[in-house]
Formats: C-alpha cells, structure tokens, sequence
C-alpha cells in the first residue's frame, strides 16, 4: 500500500494561523502516516484519534494539543484501469481548528 497525505488549501490556510508548535506536531504526525501508516499511527495514545459523530460522521481527528484539533478523512482508491489491483491509501486533512469546549 502506498501512504499519501493530501491537506486541502482550507487546511494549509488554517495551519498558518495556528501556533509553531502546532504546526511542528502537525507536521510530525504527516511525517509519522507517511512512514508506518495511519493504522500504526491511530495506536499512539497522545493523538487520541478518534472518530466523529453527528453531521462530521465518516471523519476523523486527531489532537495536536489540548485545544487544537486536526480533522482527516481516510480514502481508499484503485489505481487506473490496466493496473494490477493496488490500492492507494489518502488521508485528507480537511482543516486544522481550536476546539470549543
């Protein structure tokens, strides 16, 4: 399987306004995907990935500290017609937010 992370231009929009030090885990957890998987990367306890509810259902998120939050989505596609069946793994990175407690 082959890891690609995309993050949309709302998500970079929003990564500029946050924090260096939220942009540095951010960036960390593209690296960490990248390397072993979003699998291997959902078991790192302090990232509390977890599935949303309600109207964000088929979403995910991650925490990049107490406040900030990375939301994703995980996209599975085949490759063009022709291809021996591979599968592409993405996750998109839809925005980057403070979280309202």
């Amino acid at each position: 399987m082959i890891r690609k992370v995309r993050v949309t231009k709302w998500a970079q929009k929003n990564l500029e306004s946050c924090p260096r030090h939220i942009q540095s885990k951010f960036k960390w957890w593209l690296e960490l995907v990248e390397r072993i998987g979003i699998e291997a990367a959902r078991l790192i306890p302090g990232l509390h990935d977890e599935p949303l509810k309600g109207n964000r259902t088929g979403q995910r998120s991650i925490r990049l500290n107490r406040s900030w939050r990375a939301i994703y989505v995980l996209r599975e596609d085949g490759c063009a017609q022709g291809c021996p069946k591979r599968y592409i793994e993405f996750i998109e990175v839809q925005e980057i937010h403070k979280h309202d407690y």
